[in-house]
């Protein structure tokens, strides 16, 4: 057989493999659609994983829940597609992103430096401290108050390093578990979202296409009504001295020695095991002092400031997950070294540390893995082309109510998602879009209602990361912390929604702030006098 007759014979064979590959790569290469994307259904997984967590004070089968209902509505209810997409699209996908992989690490290690200050003795220094300048309920709070505030530049960073120094001194004057995590958490996504130097408005300004982003942020800080009113209504709840929903129940419990209140004691045994005698309040500065520069220096080199970008550029493209990863981590050599050169602790203590400091953060990371993956599931059904569709065809002819019409969207899509910066994501570039050439005042109001709405939804979810940190660094019951926290936040949502109403037909936050800083306060004294009756 000739070379040209045995290729004429092969040809068949080739195509006969051929064809059925190429068809497969095809099939493979289309994109497959779930029935339920893009539809009302899409958000049902986070709905009842929140509903659930709300009835049955159980979050992790909560959670699981709420991630098994979105593989069932991808795969259309098949047994093995629900169970891969659970799991290679879940649950190992969003533990093998770098970012998330880059937050746990952050998480341990500062688990591991708490550890060490507390061992070292620092922690029980503070409280010695604190306690000969501290002398009431009040204090005790406000300093708390004090030390979120200053603690502006990662909200993870805020809500660990916050509730490890102060609980010990809230611990002393009968304050709450529960109003201790309300105040790290109101200290912290508030604080960092009106903050020009946090990682925060460096997510936000990456999500402003075709403008100054950090112009803008700036010039959207005066408008950010909830974050604002939220910050007041944490004074003023402290300065007045009254609370009410659940938390009321909780401090008044408190006040008679039950931190907790609910049997829920995650943390109830935990062994602060402090050095008396050998540490002083250097001990626990330098820790905090050194995690503080670090973090600021590692988002810095993550925004290649030191390859001759400017401070505030290189904030704005900053990756905060790598930058406070190796922020922290050179923060905890630091701190082992000072420890070392100090004589506080020996090598072989400073290494004990290491598993006790991870076994701390469990709680926090398996919550944290489980509301990753919820958030992969709703993904996946297409939650966000849901909300943004709605939101490109219904809002533009309501022009002037467009600010308290975003707030609104912005709470229900954080709270359903669990995350801030995805509702940046999806909200703010429709706004630029939409408004950037017909109204660019409404346009500055609008983004920061985009803001506001994602901080309120945020802090409100139970599946919020931010949420969930504050709980861990409280040492209180999730579920606890989520049910005390929401009265507050509704009540300063509700206030925020009309001080947006009245900035949309004034564009000023001169007019509308001030109004609501009073109805904030107004509504307060009302509700003290009302318990006084």
């Amino acid at each position: 057989m000739t070379k040209k007759k045995r290729l004429w014979f092969l040809l068949p064979a080739l195509a006969a493999l051929l064809i059925p590959s190429l068809a497969f790569a095809s099939e493979e290469a289309a994109e497959y659609v779930p029935s339920a994307y893009a539809t009302f259904w899409s958000l049902l997984p986070p709905v009842i994983a929140i509903a659930l967590a709300l009835i049955t004070k159980e979050v992790y089968s909560s959670l699981f829940v709420g991630i098994l209902t979105g593989a069932l509505l991808y795969s259309g209810f098949g047994f093995e597609q629900t169970v891969t997409h659970m799991f290679s699209d879940g649950f190992i996908s969003v533990l093998a992103d770098e970012y998330n992989v880059g937050i746990l690490i952050f998480l341990v290690v500062l688990g591991v430096i708490v550890c060490l200050m507390n061992k070292s003795g620092g922690s029980a220094a503070f409280g010695r401290f604190a306690s000969k300048r501290i002398h009431s309920r009040v204090g005790a709070q406000m300093a708390t108050i004090l030390l979120g505030i200053l603690i502006f530049v990662d909200d993870y960073f805020n809500c660990l390093t916050v509730g490890s120094v102060m609980r010990p001194v809230t611990d002393k004057f009968n304050v709450s578990r529960a109003k201790l995590a309300y105040l790290i958490d109101t200290t912290a996504a508030p604080i960092c979202i009106i903050a020009p130097i946090s990682s925060w408005a460096a997510a936000v300004t990456g999500f402003v296409e075709g403008e100054d982003g950090f112009s803008i942020f700036m010039r959207a800080i005066p408008f950010n009504f909830y974050a604002l009113l939220t910050i007041v209504m944490m004074v003023s709840l402290v300065i007045m001295k009254v609370d009410f929903g659940t938390m009321k129940l909780h401090e008044d419990n408190a006040k008679n020695g039950d931190l907790f209140t609910t049997p829920e004691r995650p943390y109830g045994d935990s062994n602060e095991d402090a050095v008396a005698g050998k540490g002083s309040l250097i001990d626990l500065v330098v820790p905090i002092l050194s995690l503080i520069i670090c973090c600021i220096i590692g988002m810095l080199y993550t925004g290649e400031f030191f390859s001759g970008t400017d401070f505030v550029t290189a904030f704005s493209q900053s990756d905060a997950s790598l930058g406070l990863t190796l922020g922290s981590f050179f923060g905890l050599v630091i701190t082992i070294l000072f420890y070392l050169v100090r004589r506080i602790m020996s090598l072989s203590d400073c290494m004990s540390c290491l598993p006790e400091g991870f076994k701390a953060m469990v709680p926090a990371i398996l919550i944290l893995t489980f509301a990753w993956t919820l958030k992969a599931m709703t993904d996946s059904l297409g939650a966000d082309v849901f909300v943004a569709s709605l939101i490109d065809g219904s809002a533009k002819g309501l022009m002037n109510l467009l600010p308290a019409i975003i707030f609104v969207i912005g709470c229900l899509l954080a709270f359903a998602t669990g995350t801030s910066w995805g509702t940046f994501g999806i909200l703010i570039p429709i706004v630029v879009n939409a408004f950037q050439s017909v109204d660019p005042d409404l346009m500055i109001i609008a983004i920061s209602a985009c803001m506001a709405g994602a901080v309120c939804g945020d802090h409100c979810s139970p599946i919020s990361d931010t949420t969930i940190m504050a709980s861990a660094g409280a040492q209180c019951e999730h579920v606890n912390h989520v049910t005390t926290q929401i009265p507050y936040a509704i009540v300063a949502a509700v206030i925020a929604c009309i001080t947006y109403i009245i900035a949309g037909f004034t564009r000023s936050a001169l007019i509308s702030l001030p109004i609501g800083i009073v109805l904030v306060i107004g509504t307060l004294t009302v509700i003290k006098k009302q318990q006084k009756n």
